[in-house]
């Protein structure tokens, strides 16, 4: 395992900075909350930290409307905050990577002030700029977030161009001035320790160069209304393909590739460093070497249930399309996606699904990524008035359904709740206190507390409790860093009809390890019975009390929902 990197070892672990721990007691989480949680990620046994943006920002979109790249946002704390988190962190040998937001800035950078200021200004040609046809925008381009992705700005009379909301424009990087700076900002980072990047949005980087029309057929409020009516997964399919051909000349450009290319020369300088992106597609690995070392496997994410027959499926197709030396990477939620708890739970038997999504993520081949708050089991909080939400989706939704939908404001506020992300975000439950320990009493939080914190959902009580959830993630990260077939080995499924169950192989040739993974997924137990080399396994892990610490491997007894882990003995 040894020939392994540092960042195909790891499990890394999401921080969303401003809901993860409030150190001055303002109601906004920062670094100084982050330095005394420190020694509570080490415990817990994660090796890498995802930091979400911590830039300056007017927090329009939550922080990826970036208002300054080489600083730091002072309700987070300072650039000295910044480093003393970063050398805490490397202390207790534990990576950080922050989130790079390639596409755009904040309509507040002064890149971006300069830009808008004059047609002759030496930043004009920074973002992208045109002139209007026909008494309109320059095109038919929506902005993925809704409306046209044209704003007009009467400064100048020109549109510009912003593939999310208008509060940010996207950057030109045909522009090598541009390129320039943005690798500057990126070494500045690299300089001063950091081990990586997350890269944000990286498919919206180029845009056709002709600004071709989109071909769609409906319009984005058809398209919209069409997707609320669709009663059949055909009808969603077709609606899927439809919204593909709206964008089809706004993502995905091939120009990405070799800025990616780029990207990876720079940080190629600096020796360990490392890219994951924000994308499913494997083309950003490039040749396994040349691009990112990490995209994420997102379509195992897109179902309402994990199946044995889904996780089957999926790693079957993205192992075998990887290129050779490319390494794959995992997960199941991140600030943008529902809770894990909530969005794969079934109402009954959530928190038994809970340990078993994680198992999923700790044995399946490849480097894990989990977002705070999942150790601790919490979900998602619907917001109860359109006045508490903070993420500006939300509210767009809210408004349209109200205005173009027709919908009533019940419905509409619904609406929102399903489509925002505020839901995912609310701050981390430390305890059963006033704010879940978040923040002090009579503190107003950025988001509302979730208030089931008084139903365990906290991190004190469950420390205390050797049976809680978030105990099992401890448990589980040991059994994981102890065990090199489970980080190293391939992987070879098994019993490939079972319907309640997934079963595989990890097989580590380098440390003659191999392991096998069973995961019911179901309220049913099963005799199982494995035609392998070996006989018997040794127990390295089990959710429920097991006798003795061998297994017949002919007549294997799992329980209902049970996360079985077994070394074969003398190998497969």
């Amino acid at each position: 395992m040894t020939e392994l990197k540092w960042w195909q070892k790891a499990v890394f672990y999401q921080i969303y900075p401003r809901s993860f721990a409030d150190g001055n007691g303002d109601g906004v989480g920062d670094f100084y909350g982050m330095i005394d949680r420190l020694d509570y990620l080490q415990d817990l046994g994660i090796d890498a930290l995802w930091l979400s943006p911590h830039y300056p920002s007017p927090q329009y979109d939550c922080g990826y409307d970036v208002a300054d790249y080489i600083a730091v946002n002072p309700e987070y704390g300072t650039l000295a905050d910044f480093k003393r988190f970063l050398e805490g962190a490397h202390r207790r040998g534990i990576r950080v990577i922050l989130d790079l937001v390639l596409n755009h800035t904040s309509d507040q950078h002064p890149w971006f002030i300069e830009s808008r200021s004059s047609r002759d200004n030496p930043k004009r040609d920074w973002y992208i700029w045109r002139d209007g046809k026909d008494g309109g925008p320059p095109n038919n381009w929506y902005s993925g977030f809704g409306g046209s992705a044209w704003e007009y700005d009467p400064t100048t009379d020109q549109y510009y161009y912003h593939y999310f909301f208008k509060q940010q424009p996207d950057l030109n990087w045909r522009n090598p001035e541009v390129k320039q700076a943005m690798w500057d900002a990126v070494r500045f980072w690299l300089d001063l320790g950091v081990d990586g990047f997350r890269l944000d949005a990286v498919g919206t980087i180029f845009e056709d160069p002709a600004l071709r029309d989109h071909t769609a057929r409906l319009s984005q409020l058809e398209l919209y209304h069409a997707l609320r009516a669709a009663s059949s997964e055909e009808d969603l399919a077709r609606l899927i393909e439809e919204r593909k051909a709206m964008f089809r000349y706004q993502v995905e450009q091939p120009e990405v590739h070799e800025l990616m290319q780029e990207l990876r020369a720079v940080i190629d300088e600096y020796p360990d460093r490392m890219l994951v992106g924000e994308t499913g597609e494997i083309a950003y690995y490039g040749d396994g070497h040349n691009e990112l070392h990490l995209a994420f496997n997102f379509p195992l994410m897109k179902t309402e249930r994990l199946t044995p027959a889904w996780v089957r499926a999926n790693q079957q197709e993205r192992l075998s399309a990887l290129p050779p030396g490319a390494w794959p990477c995992n997960t199941l939620g991140n600030h943008d996606s529902p809770r894990v708890y909530s969005r794969y739970g079934d109402g009954q038997n959530d928190d038994a699904l809970a340990r078993l999504h994680l198992a999923l993520m700790l044995t399946l081949r490849g480097t894990p990524f989990l977002y705070n708050g999942e150790e601790i089991g919490m979900t998602d909080l619907e917001l109860a008035d359109i006045s508490q939400f903070r993420d500006n989706v939300g509210v767009w939704v809210y408004h349209t359904a109200i205005n173009e939908l027709g919908l009533p404001p019940a419905e509409a506020l619904a609406y929102a709740n399903r489509f925002g992300r505020d839901k995912c975000r609310t701050p981390i439950q430390w305890a059963n206190a006033p704010n879940g320990g978040f923040s002090p009493a009579g503190v107003q939080t950025w988001l509302p507390v979730n208030p089931n914190y008084a139903q365990g959902v906290n991190v004190a009580d469950q420390l205390d409790d050797p049976d809680s959830l978030l105990n099992f993630y401890r448990r589980m990260l040991r059994v994981r860093k102890q065990t090199p077939a489970l980080i190293a080995g391939d992987y070879t499924v098994l019993h490939e009809d079972a319907e309640d169950y997934l079963a595989f192989l990890r097989s580590d040739e380098a440390d003659g390890q191999t392991c096998l993974v069973v995961l019911n997924m179901s309220d049913r137990a099963h005799t199982l019975s494995f035609d392998l080399d070996a006989h018997r396994a040794r127990l390295v892990f089990s959710s429920h009390t097991r006798r003795g610490d061998g297994d017949d491997l002919s007549q294997l007894q799992i329980a209902p929902f049970e996360v079985y882990i077994g070394e074969i003995e003398g190998g497969a």
